[in-house]
């Protein structure tokens, strides 16, 4: 009673390490010895120092003391359970009690509220145990405020959306300091049980107003009205949620009905996966059966094509064949026609005339020949005849023109002696062209 009442200022850290069993823990030896040494969460630490506490005088400036202190009892829990390691949320606690305590005091209080406050398994990175909370708080609206769980199931207002943050930081980013920490002073006694019976009593103190509010207007009401509802003190809170009916009994079943739940979906989790695992490979036997399947086809087709190319092929050579039967019937008509031919050249070659006969012909074309000789220069001789006698006839032609022209009787023997040469050189010429009749028949006889 007197803790819910509130725990004086100047008492707080003692009554605190009292409350948990904090004092004398041998962990409190080995922290000098963590702070040597390196942690992988340094950076997440780092990081979110500035935003924890950062309008506290303590926190707000850039490596002041207290955000060295607050970066130290950090990364010595990261060290000494590197499962959970740091999650930004646990800050807050640790800053609460930086604010009452020294460190190595601050570090060894945070060792037992993770261990046996149940926060550790609140920041587990699996937060299972994070999930229990917000169904075993849902279900208490569901029980003690029916009318306010169908709204928020309405609006798809689910319960992690406003009270996560309750939970993990117990408060102290909800409500001002002085009213976390008299929150928190309870926890300390009591545990968790604080969380659920303060956030049922804010949701009881403001169901009018939530069920007017969409799910937009809840949030704005859960951020910026219900943080400032009891700045004029905390013990209305206090007071309204011991009028909330808790049943430890009760949240046990919750805890074993959610403990089943989460096997059952462990499990189907496990078979979806499965399942999926199983799909995904019944994907990859149809991807590799369609590629199988389209290959065997691509087969199939040019298989068809060579089977026609190889029909057109035979169908080239049928006819090629043909025409091969065709020409070589006709080879063998022409050899038999030469054959005939043949044998009609033998048959004259054996009425020609024997060697004698030849003989005899050969003499007589030689004989032909001497003649034909002689006619060429018979010829010859007489076509020098008339040209002589045409030499004659021109010169004597020269001499008697102008020469005689006294009596008519002298003209007259002069004109015979020329008749008689013009006669004489007619005669020489027609004996020439005769000559030159006979040489051509007897070449045309020849040949």
């Amino acid at each position: 009673e007197l803790v819910r009442k509130g725990i004086p200022h100047h008492f707080r850290a003692i009554v605190w390490q009292l409350l948990c069993s904090a004092q004398s823990m041998p962990i409190k030896d080995q922290y000098s010895e963590l702070l040597k040494m390196t942690s992988p969460c340094e950076k997440l630490i780092r990081r979110d120092i500035a935003r924890t506490y950062p309008e506290h005088d303590f926190f707000k400036e850039k490596d002041s003391l207290g955000q060295e202190v607050l970066f130290n009892v950090m990364k010595a829990y990261s060290l000494v359970d590197r499962e959970v390691g740091y999650c930004q949320g646990s800050a807050f606690i640790v800053g609460l009690l930086l604010m009452q305590m020294p460190e190595e005091e601050a570090f060894c209080v945070f060792v037992k509220l993770m261990q046996d406050y149940r926060l550790r398994e609140l920041f587990k990175p699996s937060m299972a145990e994070l999930g229990l909370c917000m169904y075993q708080f849902e279900c208490m609206i569901q029980e003690h405020l029916p009318e306010l769980y169908v709204h928020f199931q309405s609006q798809s207002f689910h319960t992690s959306m406003y009270a996560s943050s309750w939970f993990l930081t117990i408060f102290l980013t909800t409500f001002p300091l002085p009213i976390a920490t008299r929150i928190f002073d309870i926890f300390m006694s009591e545990g968790l049980e604080i969380v659920f019976r303060v956030g049922l009593a804010v949701l009881q103190m403001n169901q009018a107003e939530l069920l007017q509010l969409d799910m937009e207007g809840m949030l704005q009401h859960f951020q910026k009205v219900i943080p400032h509802q009891f700045d004029n003190g905390p013990d209305k809170l206090i007071q309204a949620s011991y009028q909330v009916k808790y049943n430890a009994k009760k949240m046990k079943k919750l805890e074993k009905e959610y403990t089943t739940i989460k096997t059952k979906e462990m499990e189907e989790q496990v078979e979806i996966k499965r399942l999926r695992t199983e799909n995904r490979l019944l994907k990859q036997r149809i991807e590799t059966l369609e590629k199988e399947s389209a290959s065997l086809a691509d087969r199939l087709i040019q298989h068809k094509c060579s089977t026609r190319y190889s029909e057109d092929f035979v169908l080239q050579l049928e006819k090629e064949l043909v025409q091969a039967r065709l020409s070589e019937a006709e080879s063998h008509c022409a050899l038999k026609e030469m054959q005939d031919k043949v044998l009609e050249m033998e048959k004259r070659n054996s009425s020609l005339p024997d060697e004698e006969n030849v003989a005899r012909l050969q003499e007589e074309l030689i004989a032909v020949k001497l003649r034909e000789a002689e006619a060429l220069m018979g010829l010859k001789e007489l076509r020098q005849q008339v040209k002589d006698l045409d030499e004659h006839w021109q010169r004597h032609l020269a001499r008697t023109t102008g020469r005689w022209k006294d009596p008519p009787r002298k003209n007259t023997v002069n004109e015979l002696q020329d008749e008689l040469m013009t006669v004489r050189l007619r005669e020489a010429e027609t004996q020439a062209e005769l000559k030159e009749t006979k040489q051509r028949m007897m070449e045309m006889e020849t040949q």
